[in-house]
């Protein structure tokens, strides 16, 4: 989740731009069916249990629940789960995935203090008898490559980023991931649901879950109380979850990209795929 700066969200927001790059792959990656897709939910929101947890199991999909302490978590319990609905979503069968503390903004400054930041997320999901997690989300989707060897050493096996560089926050969108070329710690978001999002919306991003590449959608609130510029209407997740379901998409978890994807596989130059995508006149853009 990451807070408006200048301009409101309903200026900001005035189109949803998801980028396919048409490059051929040219690593030897592990067969990836189409329709495969990555569902994750940020910041602990209390509808994460009462909304999402039931739709998910009505269709047996998979999903990652990135929790953190931070915001009013502690106190605000009518906009934050619970520990035990946390743990309850773990005995679903859902993943509980590192979203740091203190929702943490991994920068080259805060960079030190992520170490300390995953290790009390690992030690709250150990004494609710959750396993120490092994997939985080960047906080605001903000990035810094000096904390991929922090991420490796606390066990961290895949870390989801937002749509940027390759996309601008303020519209949106995102690239799919592409296995071996985007790195492990580093897996683009594809469709960032916005409160202004449709179902067309939904479908543009999930089309480019096709030719080795995934899809990941991020949600937050579904609703979100505490921050509405990324609210999720309850009506349109449950609308965009029977559609999914209805059109035969596989919908996953973060940790099950293992069943797919060569997690040693890492690129030289973690940072080179987004540069090439960015300056790639095959990379479209698709408008409301």
């Amino acid at each position: 989740m990451r807070h408006p700066t200048l301009r409101p969200l309903a200026t900001l927001v005035v189109g949803l731009s998801f980028a396919a790059l048409s490059l051929p792959l040219t690593h030897a990656a592990p067969a990836v069916p189409d329709k495969l897709i990555v569902l994750t939910f940020d910041d602990s929101s209390a509808s994460h249990h009462a909304v999402a947890r039931p739709v998910l199991k009505r269709y047996g999909f998979g999903a990652t629940f990135f929790i953190t302490e931070g915001f009013t978590f502690a106190k605000n319990k009518t906009d934050y789960m619970t520990w035990a609905q946390i743990a309850e979503l773990h005995r679903d069968g859902f993943e509980i995935g590192n979203h740091t503390r203190d929702h943490l903004s991994i920068t080259e400054k805060t960079v030190p203090r992520l170490a300390e930041q995953l290790a009390v997320i690992a030690d709250r999901c150990r004494e609710h008898g959750i396993p120490a997690p092994v997939s985080f989300a960047w906080p605001g989707n903000k990035f810094h490559v000096a904390a991929l060897p922090i991420l490796q050493a606390a066990g961290i096996r895949f870390a989801r980023r937002g749509g940027e560089p390759e996309i601008p926050y303020s519209i949106g969108g995102g690239v799919a991931y592409e296995p071996g070329l985007d790195h492990p710690l580093l897996i683009p978001t594809t469709g960032d649901a916005r409160p202004t999002w449709s179902l067309e919306n939904l479908q543009r991003a999930v089309e480019l879950a096709r030719n080795g590449r995934i899809a990941v959608l991020q949600f937050h609130g579904v609703p979100d109380g505490e921050h509405p510029w990324v609210n999720t209407p309850r009506e349109r997740f449950e609308e965009y979850m029977a559609w999914l379901h209805a059109e035969g998409f596989k919908v996953i978890a973060v940790r099950d990209l293992a069943r797919y994807v060569d997690e040693k596989s890492l690129p030289a130059n973690p940072l080179e795929i987004m540069e090439r995508r960015k300056g790639s006149p095959l990379t479209p853009s698709v408008e409301r």
